[in-house]
């Protein structure tokens, strides 16, 4: 009997053990763009705790994109450059919540007008090249017949990209997104070309994952779509609250910069059927989106 009690404790400790043990936290992959500003209000405010999820947050949209690639994250926000980079790998990969819209928020600057752009016997661009950054110059040169043969293509990440000096000297494009241009137009950059016109270029941000995370995580995934929900109208109803708790994601910026950011983006999380066929542009799949 001595001997059955002992066995009765020391099966009751490996199932107390085992439901005791801690969920994994799932981590999301993401870059510091103002339309990922729902996830940095989340993290800051506990909301993804609570759900054991945290954020990785890198320079730029290809570290994010990498490190998901090698299977540091569970998820990844992108934009759909990178979506169909990282699928080539990944067969899988879908998205599952819609962030937004680029409005205006990926810009090309320059030190010269497009005339003058037209004109020049050689360029330097600066740009990420591995990420949306290229699809956007691709479309500008395509548009103002800027011939690509003339220009020298300088692969850098938005925070090198922001501290790109004005040099008279030479004939500069620099392909950007906010909150970095900011810091680049008060360098006397100007803008000559961006987002705000969609029928030129569509780019839409959205996290990722492959289908089978989804299919084993989807409660928790539902769970967050809520919370990205939430964060986007608590941030929409107090901006002020919401600068002071995510400024420093932005490189501390000053609040009308930040309202500024947050008018060159429109919320797609919860998406109308327009934008639902627009996506279909772009290969996303709607039957995946968490809604």
């Amino acid at each position: 009997m001595k001997y059955f009690y002992l066995f009765t404790i020391f099966i009751a400790l490996i199932f107390t053990s085992c439901s005791s043990e801690p969920q994994k936290v799932l981590k999301i992959s993401t870059n510091s763009w103002i339309g990922y500003a729902p996830l940095f209000y989340a993290q800051e405010k506990g909301y993804l705790k609570e759900i054991e999820v945290t954020l990785l947050t890198n320079v730029s949209l290809a570290e994010a994109a990498e490190l998901y690639n090698i299977g540091k994250a569970d998820m990844v926000t992108t934009t759909q450059h990178e979506y169909y980079s990282l699928k080539k790998s990944n067969k899988s990969l879908v998205p599952i919540i819609l962030f937004d819209r680029s409005d205006g928020g990926d810009i090309i600057l320059s030190n010269r007008t497009i005339q003058e752009l037209q004109k020049a016997q050689r360029i330097t661009a600066y740009l990420e090249i591995d990420s949306i950054n290229a699809e956007v110059l691709t479309e500008f040169m395509k548009k103002y017949h800027i011939n690509s043969n003339k220009i020298d293509f300088i692969n850098k990440d938005q925070a090198q990209i922001e501290e790109i000096q004005n040099d008279a000297t030479q004939n500069i494009i620099i392909v950007t997104y906010a909150p970095y241009n900011i810091k680049l137009l008060q360098n006397r950059f100007t803008e000559v070309a961006s987002t705000k016109d969609e029928n030129t270029l569509l780019v839409i941000d959205a996290l990722c994952t492959s289908r089978e995370f989804l299919e084993q995580n989807k409660e928790k995934l539902k769970k967050l779509k809520k919370i990205i929900d939430r964060s986007i109208q608590e941030i929409m109803r107090d901006k002020k609250t919401s600068y002071k708790l995510i400024k420093n994601y932005f490189g501390n910026i000053s609040y009308d910069n930040y309202i500024n950011s947050l008018n060159l983006i429109v919320w797609i999380n919860r998406p109308s059927e327009k934008i639902l066929e627009k996506i279909k542009t772009i290969g996303y799949d709607k039957r995946w989106l968490i809604q």
